[in-house]
């Protein structure tokens, strides 16, 4: 692809995720969506030594819910390959529930074992502060990496924090985990390409993240209320969703039948409760790479 090219299919994606976020917006305008309640980052991937992205408000920093979880792997990843961190039964088995059940312990263990951190009572300032320098291990990982705009240093809960999880952001203004859709778009690219870490441990982390689209017993909530929806059957599926009370997104690498290959990360705040929202967004999206004219 010359630079020529790479320019126009950059330019075609770009208009692509716009008609999504126009019609999406319109179409739930009676349901109160506002501009501001969407971001999302689109990466085609048919050439992957060449990618292509396009987005709305792709650099927003947002709470990501259980996307977050997608960075803890591969930071557990890398600090295997680097002999941080033993490759243990334990740690793969709560790898494998925080990804594929999104379990909310089996990350807080995870981010133990990644930062030598874990949760308990109240901490002195002393004891604190070397506390909060440990659990801001996967932080500097990424940022080393170039990655910006994004907090990846708190567990993820169903009834907490307490203890000194809550003392870190009340007493010393500690901000919530954010992310973007670009950051998390570059993550789960750089996944799908085998370019995380290793090759082998890049496809080690795509299994974990495979989803069954068309199933039917809604056992697997992240392929069936996310962007899987707006699949074809026939399409293949990675992905980790996030939702909370607040917050409700996806980041997914799809390949079609008819050989596309892109990642869609979607962002939705202040609806979580609409499950056909996602997929809204997505379809026209999908569509587009369906046909390949965007």
């Amino acid at each position: 692809m010359n630079k020529d090219e790479f320019t126009t299919r950059a330019g075609e994606l770009q208009a692509l995720a716009d008609r999504a976020v126009e019609k999406t917006l319109a179409d739930f305008a009676d349901k109160r969506l506002t501009a501001k309640q969407l971001a999302i980052t689109v990466v085609d991937l048919q050439r992957a030594d060449q990618p292509v992205s396009a987005g709305y408000r792709q650099v927003e920093p947002t709470y990501p819910a259980s996307i977050v979880k997608m960075f803890y792997l591969a930071a557990a990843h890398r600090w295997m390959e680097d002999g941080r961190l033993a490759d243990t039964a334990e740690l793969r088995r709560a790898m494998k529930d925080m990804i594929v059940d999104s379990g909310n312990e089996a990350t807080a263990y995870v981010l133990d074992v990644l930062s030598g951190t874990t949760s308990g009572p109240e901490l002195s300032p002393v004891e604190m502060a070397q506390w909060i320098e440990r659990r801001e291990a996967v932080n500097r990982y990424f940022a080393a990496q170039g990655y910006t705009g994004i907090n990846v240093s708190k567990k993820t809960w169903w009834e907490g924090p307490y203890g000194r999880d809550q003392q870190v952001l009340e007493e010393y203004k500690s901000p919530r985990n954010f992310l973007t859709t670009e950051a998390t778009a570059r993550l789960l690219a750089e996944i799908a390409t085998g370019k995380c870490v290793t090759a082998k441990r890049s496809e080690e982390m795509m299994a974990l993240l495979k989803r069954d689209q068309t199933r039917t017993d809604n056992a697997d909530r992240q392929a069936t209320e996310f962007i899987g929806p707006a699949l074809p059957a026939d399409a293949k599926l990675w992905s980790k969703g996030g939702w909370m009370s607040a917050v409700r997104h996806d980041a997914a690498y799809v390949e079609l039948p008819n050989g596309a290959k892109f990642v869609l990360v979607i962002f939705t705040a202040g609806h979580s409760e609409k499950k056909d929202l996602i997929a809204a967004v997505a379809r026209p999206i999908v569509e587009g790479f369906g046909t390949g004219r965007f």
